[in-house]
């Protein structure tokens, strides 16, 4: 049966739009920890077949994401600044993470469902990426000491927390206010390895420095600061003997023992829920 010339043409054009903009979501893994990062892979393929723009328009931002929690409750974003417009050769793909955390309540434990949409004003239309999973827990307390910051009269709490995924054990850091209920940082540091518990000292000014096992010789070393900076990291290998967290007369915190393999060099500046909270920053092209 032969269809009318016009329903051919009609049909072509729907399935053109159907397939203007294919929009990806993907999480690095399952599982989480309470208050640290989630970052959401965000793909975006210009399907058109001609140069096409992507903007804020009447009232909607031109991508976003729909989240809702364990009971099926919409989880409302956290209202921030405009878009910047991103325009898109045709067949072009580009690629944005962006921390989920700082947009969306999800630090209560409980599975979150995640679909993203892309706005396109041209056809006044929604594109959607499947729904992704993830789920948030709390990790095990295995150390913590609150202290002052100086000179402001606030105090930080560190904890070194312990998460036990399917094939390994990760080790964190968390910063917080528990006077004002404040998290500044949920950082994981790497692996650990339970040959040893990690080690954590304070310095004068009230820095953190943990070492652990990161992998059978291998030790980790990272200094924190008080609102959750990622200061410095090294790895150290296990020789004749085991490095070990020292204290000098003057407060300052060095490593004894071992190699130094991997030097800090500069300052890490960029800290774990920092990242990508500027989320108006053009997507980056693969």
């Amino acid at each position: 049966m032969r269809l009318p010339v016009f329903l051919i043409i009609f049909i072509s054009l729907a399935g053109t739009a159907l397939g203007q903009i294919q929009v990806e979501l993907k999480f690095a893994r399952l599982q989480y920890v309470a208050y640290e990062p989630v970052i959401a892979t965000l793909q975006i393929t210009n399907l058109a077949g001609r140069a096409i723009d992507l903007s804020d328009a009447d009232g909607r931002r031109w991508f976003g994401f729909e989240v809702t929690g364990s009971d099926g409750q919409v989880v409302a974003p956290t209202p921030l600044g405009t878009e910047l417009p991103l325009r898109m050769d045709a067949g072009q793909t580009v690629t944005r993470k962006i921390n989920l955390t700082p947009r969306f309540a999800v630090n209560e434990l409980g599975t979150y469902r995640v679909r993203a949409n892309v706005f396109f004003a041209d056809l006044n239309k929604f594109f959607y990426s499947q729904t992704k999973v993830f789920r948030v827990n709390d990790a095990r307390a295995i150390w913590q000491r609150t202290v002052g910051v100086p000179e402001s009269g606030e105090t930080r709490t560190y904890s070194l927390l312990s998460n036990r995924f399917p094939d390994h054990t990760k080790l964190y850091v968390r910063v917080e206010d528990k006077s004002t209920g404040a998290v500044y940082t949920t950082l994981p540091l790497g692996r650990l390895v339970a040959i040893d518990e990690p080690q954590a000292q304070l310095d004068r000014a009230n820095r953190l420095h943990v070492l652990h096992c990161a992998a059978p010789r291998t030790w980790a070393y990272s200094r924190i600061g008080l609102n959750g900076e990622l200061l410095a990291r090294s790895t150290f290998m296990e020789t004749k003997s085991r490095p070990r967290l020292q204290a000098a007369p003057d407060g300052a915190i060095a490593v004894r023992g071992g190699l130094l393999e991997r030097p800090a060099g500069s300052d890490v500046k960029a800290s774990g829920p920092k990242l990508s909270t500027r989320p108006a920053t053009p997507p980056t092209e693969d």
